[in-house]
């Protein structure tokens, strides 16, 4: 796959983390290589992962300030089968040093990943709800755009504005970032207002939404606090299943566009 994707949104509360946390545990779970990236000062990602963020020595932080490599900060967790670059709140000192270098500010996230970005077959960001040059170094590094949101007016919103963001980070720093897909978090089907939303998502952007829809489930909202994901907290759990499909819904999409490469490249 070996894809740089991040999880974005500049409306919070939308399942970002979440989703970030459960689809890198469940693309794990393939035998994927994972690597998910907490670019969050938050740091809930890294909480979520049931690692003590105050007791962090490396993480985002030092990585973006050329104090260590990522290979350095990056932790392996055992029991997910995967690795994460943690942070805390300290990164949001990495905002105020960041603005003030005169150049190449959106690109240190880029840099620091091009090492080891071979080693991984998907590394995952889980960016702030916001757009800062936190979220531009994640956007400038990533191939494409996973867009969690929820079924309401507003998130139709926020969507119109962080579809004009992609648009500018294509149009200025990385000419190749797309949309990797839109996941509807949170969902309800018996809310008339998230069938409704639902409905104009599909009509506007097409086989960019996935078929896979997340619903709202209290398992999903425990799991961060035990410092685990879903699917190591309650494998049977409505979430855990929502997000093993969503990673095999990315996983199938991958191979159907490989698959289409391979006859247009043996085509006469």
């Amino acid at each position: 796959m070996q894809r740089v994707i991040a999880v974005a949104n500049q409306k919070g509360g939308v399942g970002k983390t979440t989703t970030a946390v459960n689809l890198a545990a469940s693309l794990a779970a393939t035998r994927r290589q994972v690597l998910l990236i907490d670019m969050d000062p938050q740091g809930n990602a890294t909480t979520g992962c049931g690692v003590d963020k105050s007791t962090l020595e490396r993480g985002t932080l030092e990585v973006l300030l050329g104090e260590c490599t990522a290979a350095q900060a990056v932790l392996r967790l055992a029991e997910s089968d995967m690795a994460l670059l943690p942070a805390n709140q300290d990164l949001t000192a990495a905002e105020v040093r960041l603005l003030a270098l005169p150049s190449g500010r959106e690109l240190r996230l880029r840099e620091a990943l091009a090492p080891i970005r071979k080693g991984y077959d998907v590394v995952l960001i889980d960016c702030p709800p916001s757009l800062n040059i936190l979220t531009v170094n994640a956007l400038v590094a990533a191939d494409s755009v996973l867009v969690p949101m929820q079924c309401e007016f507003y998130a139709l919103e926020g969507l119109s504005s962080l579809v004009a963001t992609i648009e500018q980070i294509r149009a200025t720093a990385n000419p190749s970032l797309e949309i990797e897909g839109i996941l509807r978090t949170m969902y309800d089907p018996r809310n008339n207002l998230a069938t409704e939303v639902g409905s104009q998502l599909l009509q506007h952007f097409g086989e960019k939404v996935f078929r896979t829809v997340v619903p709202r489930n209290v398992r999903l909202a425990e799991a961060p606090s035990f410092g685990r994901p879903a699917l190591l907290y309650d494998k049977e759990s409505r979430g855990a299943l929502a997000y093993l499909a969503l990673a095999g819904e990315m996983l199938r999409r991958e191979d159907s566009l490989v698959g289409a490469e391979l006859q247009a490249g043996a085509a006469p």
